[in-house]
């Protein structure tokens, strides 16, 4: 059964960004891919909404996508801030699962500001690809935060990436890769997640 993917973009760029577009694409491999912007991106406004509209705001586009893919089993991608949303959204709306590209555990930064508390309360099945050169989430921390979770979750590490797992090009030469072979270990992560998912369109 081939499934949606509702694609949430970051806090800084809207869903047009190469970024994400990259991603769509790729992803329309294996489903069928929407994105969105939320309210405060269309209306050109830099700061972003309150927490309960911006949840407001997924809920409206995983609505539209569902009407226009019913049989497909809903998935919840997003970056950064939108994988953060897409995690309070499941605990309010029935999806397959999660995947959050560079999760934002510390705001701004701050290892003593963990947002854990919607992780803790998830279940919905998450895969997490972070890397490790990310300091809005500490692979420490996100440790022991998996480990008092209850669903079940798993972890893609992009070695050297960034907050957008994107590795330096000279580390990039220095092993031999490029950033599409990066990209394409991070597809094939979420391939094999998927792959374990009880689809279901309800």
């Amino acid at each position: 059964m081939r499934p949606l993917v509702l694609f949430a973009p970051g806090a800084g760029a809207p869903s047009s960004h190469p970024w994400v577009q990259n991603w769509k694409r790729r992803l329309s491999h294996i489903a069928d891919v929407e994105t969105f912007d939320y309210d405060y991106m269309r209306e050109g406004r830099k700061r972003p909404d309150r927490l309960p509209q911006l949840i407001d705001a997924h809920r409206n586009a995983l609505k539209y996508a569902r009407e226009r893919h019913p049989s497909a089993p809903p998935i919840l991608i997003g970056k950064s801030m939108g994988g953060r949303v897409g995690c309070h959204l499941s605990l309010q709306e029935k999806v397959s699962g999660l995947v959050c590209l560079g999760y934002p555990l510390c705001a701004m930064g701050d290892r003593t500001k963990v947002r854990d508390e919607v992780l803790g309360a998830l279940t919905t099945p998450i895969l997490f690809v972070q890397g490790t050169r990310d300091a809005l989430c500490p692979l420490d921390l996100l440790a022991r935060v998996r480990a008092q979770m209850k669903v079940p979750n798993c972890l893609h590490v992009v070695e050297d990436g960034d907050h957008s797992l994107r590795i330096a090009k000279r580390q990039l030469q220095a092993s031999g890769q490029t950033q599409e072979d990066v990209d394409q270990r991070i597809l094939n992560a979420i391939i094999g997640f998927v792959d374990q998912l009880p689809l279901t369109a309800d």
